[in-house]
Order: structure tokens, then sequence, then C-alpha cells
């Protein structure tokens, strides 16, 4: 499954800076803007005392509200709104009260303290309400994005582990066929055939464990391992096996996920090597048709016709016998080019089976891109120690 790049929004990487940035942003730029408008309606230098005792009122009020915010956002939607009906208001009388105080002590206001208590109410009731919508947009946003973080990591971690078992379910069988037929020749003290096959199998095993299950590789890599394990089956089934590879020098050079087509020569092996006594020739074809590479493996084995059970599995999509190998690969196919991919099966009424395989075509520089921007999970934000929410002022400090 392919994944798109992300990175923490660079403002919001560390949330708790984010959140005195604003704060002090904020509120300096309100500030300012009174300022500006006393300097141009031409106001008493009280004025300005007045504008920044609130200025300092409504930094210290909206912090306090930050840290009931934050407890709050946590809880159920009827709490959450509930208490915050309650603390919002209170917080807005405390501010009105503070700013009424001060225009009191700077400049004589028509008036009792009531009446201009009421009168100022408006206004902190906007600048208060407009902060803490932002609060709540701004942390509710980060959540979203924190939980769909985490699905995608998630699920970044699960196409792992199911390529690594797609991958390594293939081999058992022929590991144990391989090792029953070492212990063959060893108890026919036939000890040069019995060495040869263990080389070729330890050559392909480390080849097996170096790459890895989501890596791409070059076709003629592919292909390369694919004749590793051919040596390996050859030394079993010798001339009943045979072999023809047709690779176009430009399809060599195109890149694929590593281990697709393993499964594919083993169900050849499996249905039509061993299901017959003349053997059979198994043939693997790459080309590149416009912009797209197409694999093309085939047998001359008795094909579906020929083994009932086989075309059950293929029919219904079963895990069992090829069911195993097509299922795995087709669902490589699906998590690696989504629906971008085509994988058919013909069955000739003469007999024989082929697999046909169509990616778009990736060049070897291509997938190492792909690796950097698509196949990384997102950076987790509680990995790198940074709070769940935004704004959480006891812990840290103005930057």
């Amino acid at each position: 499954m392919a994944m798109l790049p992300f990175k923490p929004t660079p403002f919001f990487a560390d949330k708790n800076r984010a959140f005195w940035r604003l704060q002090l942003i904020g509120w300096t730029g309100a500030f300012l803007l009174r300022v500006v408008g006393g300097i141009v309606n031409g106001q008493e230098a009280s004025f300005y005392v007045t504008v920044l005792i609130e200025a300092i009122t409504g930094f210290s009020i909206s912090t306090v509200l930050s840290v009931v915010y934050n407890q709050l956002i946590t809880k159920k939607a009827l709490v959450t709104w509930g208490v915050t009906a309650l603390v919002l208001p209170a917080a807005v009388l405390l501010y009105a009260f503070i700013q009424t105080w001060a225009i009191q002590l700077g400049r004589a206001e028509p008036g009792g303290f009531t009446q201009q208590l009421i009168g100022y109410f408006i206004f902190p009731l906007a600048l208060l309400g407009a902060w803490s919508a932002l609060y709540f947009a701004i942390n509710f946003f980060l959540q979203v994005e924190e939980q769909a973080d985490r699905l995608e990591r998630l699920e970044a971690q699960a196409t792992s582990a199911q390529l690594a078992m797609l991958r390594y379910q293939l081999n058992p069988h022929f590991l144990f066929n391989t090792l029953n037929s070492i212990s063959t020749l060893v108890l026919l003290k036939q000890t040069a055939p019995a060495n040869a096959m263990l080389t070729r199998l330890s050559g392909f095993l480390r080849h097996t464990l170096v790459t890895k299950p989501g890596a791409k590789v070059t076709v003629a890599q592919e292909v390369e391992t694919l004749k590793l394990y051919l040596d390996i089956e050859r030394m079993r089934f010798e001339e009943r096996l045979r072999t023809e590879f047709r690779i176009e020098p430009e399809a060599a050079n195109a890149c694929i996920p590593s281990f697709l087509l393993q499964p594919l020569i083993e169900n050849s092996i499996k249905y039509g090597v061993s299901a017959q006594e003349e053997g059979a020739r198994i043939s693997l074809a790459a080309k590149v048709v416009g912009q797209r590479l197409r694999l093309t493996v085939s047998d001359t084995g008795p094909g579906l016709q020929g083994n009932q059970n086989a075309a059950e599995a293929v029919a219904r999509g079963t895990q069992s016998s090829t069911g195993v190998g097509l299922n795995n690969i087709n669902e490589r196919l699906g998590q690696a080019y989504g629906e971008d991919h085509r994988f058919d099966i013909e069955t000739p009424p003469d007999g024989g089976f082929t697999v046909i395989i169509e990616v778009p075509y990736e060049s070897p520089e291509e997938p190492d891109e792909a690796a950097a921007t698509q196949k990384l999970p997102r950076p987790s934000r509680i990995e790198a120690g940074v709070d769940r929410s935004f704004g959480n002022p006891p812990t840290g400090a103005p930057a």
C-alpha cells in the first residue's frame, strides 16, 4: 500500500511553543491595534495605559482558560461544552470588571460602575469568545490530524507485517523439499551433490534474508534470484525441469516488488513439472509495452484441467495449494500499485498455465524516491515527546 509522505506542520510541530507564540502575537496585535486607533483619534496618555492593562488582562485570563480547556477537550462533548458555557461567561465578566476598573482610574466616565460594567461586557465577550473558538478549532484539527497519523502508521506496520507474512509463507514447502532431497543424497552417500545443493540453498536463503519484504528490485535482480531457486530445484528434477528466459534489455532495468515471481515459478514446478513424468518447460518473458512493464510466466504442464484442486483454488480464491501463491501475488500488486495493475490467468485448451502481470514501468531511481517519500510512515508526535493537546502552559515557557 503506497503511502503519502507526511511531516507535521512546522508551526505546530511543538504544540506548546506554538501556543505561546500565538498568545504573544495575538494579544500584542490586539494591543497595537487599539494603540493605533487611539493615536488616530487623539486619545490621552491614560487611554494607552488602560489598553495595556486590558492586553495584560486578556493574556492572563486566556492563559488560565487554556489550562481549563486543556482538561475539558478530552472529556465527553456534553461535559466539554457544558463547562465551557459556564467558564467563558465568568472569564468575560472578570475581564469586563478589570477593564471597567482600569477605565475609571484613568478617566472619568458618565454613569456608575455597574452601568459601565454592563456597557463594556460586549467587547471582552467577543474577544474571549473568538479566542476560545480558535483554541478549540486548532485542537480539534490537531486531534484529527494525529488520529490520521496514528492510523496511517498502523496501516504501514500492518502492510509491512503482511508483506513479510505473504513472502515467508511461500518458503516452508520449498525448504522442506530441499532439505528432504539433501537428506536423501546424504543417505545415498552422494556428498558432492548434497554439498552443492546446500551451497545453493544457503545462497538463496541469504538473498531472502537480505532483501526487505517491501523493497523493490530490478527484473534482472529478480531473475538472478529465480535462477538460484531453479538451480536448487533442477538438482531434484534434473532434465524434467526446463527453463526459458526472454528478458528485454529495457525490461531488465524495470523495478518490481521483490520475490514477486518466485511463487509463480514454484506453482509451475508443483503443478507442471511434478505432475508429469516428462516434466515441463517454464518460461518467463518480460517486455515494456508503452509506459508499462508486462511479465508473463507460463509452463507446459497439464494446466488447470489436469488439477481440479488447483482450478477450484484459483476460481474461489481460497488459501490452499495454488490459491496461496496467486492470491499473495494479487494482494502484493494491490498494495504496491492499487488498481493500476493487471493480473490475468490464462489456461489454453491444449494444456499449460499462463499468468500475465502488467504494472507501471519504474526505473531504478523511481523506487528509491518512492521509498523515501511513500513508504515511510508519518513521524509520530507522541514518540517525539510532544503533548497531545495544543497549548499546555504549565509545562512550557514563552518562545
